[in-house]
């Protein structure tokens, strides 16, 4: 290789997603479960995006904004993928770049997976009662993976200049049960300053029960989310605020399921704005930076 094509692919990593920092995150649980092989990543043409799929070792992908926009404000970003997979664009390191643009430095996290294959997410064809079976091993892992995002983040805050009291999580469907595991079951170090669900599959969860501290939240969904669930969401709206919880939604009325970062003409497209006007309002973004 010439010094040529040295410089290029430098120049090329951060157009391809490489080169970010890569943590790892313990994942010494006790389970039933065997992973065999790589994380697999590839385009799924089924959801329009790219996957990782076969995710047996957690672990957080660093987006840091340019140092002249940063706020302090954190987010650890949880892909969705009925946990078989990891949207990893549309609703991870898309949504990193968005947010590094106002100033907050992202996790992107990727937390256990079901074992599988290069081609195992054919098992998302299943009906949703087989695939809560199927992965019911799966999701208390996924959710401790959460948490021990939180404490990482939150224990090494000033490495990134970070404040210790602006760390939010924010899940998409899987990724949003995952949020709500971690919101819902966590001790002080572990529980995120404000939570936000986008489209957010409670079915896995089950029955939960609100404890007596709970972050502030942003509920994001469709009413035409194919998955139903529209209903669950404002459930879990309504009981946040009956508790005495803090809390906002934005309900559209047309947006599907999984549209993450995707441009589909629709005002659920700037459902991301609105997240942030909502953390501007709520004092988790300080307003001063770029709007």
């Amino acid at each position: 290789m010439n010094l040529h094509q040295l410089l290029l692919i430098i120049l090329l990593l951060p157009a391809l997603g490489l080169g970010q920092e890569i943590i790892p995150l313990p994942n010494d649980n006790e389970t039933s479960l065997t992973w065999e092989g790589d994380p697999y990543e590839f385009y799924y043409n089924d959801w329009k995006t790219e996957v990782i799929t076969n995710v047996s070792s957690p672990h957080l992908e660093v987006f840091t904004p340019d140092p002249m926009l940063a706020n302090g404000t954190s987010v650890i970003i949880a892909p969705g993928g009925g946990l078989l997979a990891h949207s990893i664009e549309k609703e991870g390191r898309q949504v990193a770049r968005w947010l590094n643009l106002k100033g907050i430095t992202a996790f992107v996290l990727q937390y256990r997976l079901l074992p599988m294959g290069k081609d195992g997410l054919d098992a998302e064809k299943k009906d949703e009662t087989e695939i809560i079976k199927m992965v019911s091993a799966v999701l208390p892992l996924s959710i401790e993976d959460g948490k021990n995002a939180v404490a990482y983040v939150r224990e090494n805050a000033d490495r990134w200049d970070l404040d210790k009291k602006r760390i939010g999580f924010m899940g998409f469907s899987a990724g949003g049960a995952v949020t709500m595991g971690v919101a819902l079951q966590s001790a002080e170090e572990q529980l995120p300053d404000f939570i936000v669900p986008v489209y957010p599959w409670m079915n896995v969860i089950g029955e939960y029960m609100i404890p007596e501290v709970v972050p502030p939240m942003l509920v994001i969904c469709a009413s035409d989310d194919p998955l139903m669930i529209g209903p669950d969401s404002i459930t879990l709206y309504s009981r946040w605020i009956d508790e005495g919880g803090l809390a906002g939604i934005h309900m559209y009325s047309k947006g599907g399921h999984g549209f993450g970062m995707a441009t589909q003409g629709l005002p659920s497209d700037s459902w991301i704005e609105r997240f942030y006007e909502w953390a501007v309002t709520e004092n988790f973004v300080d307003s001063k930076n770029p709007q």
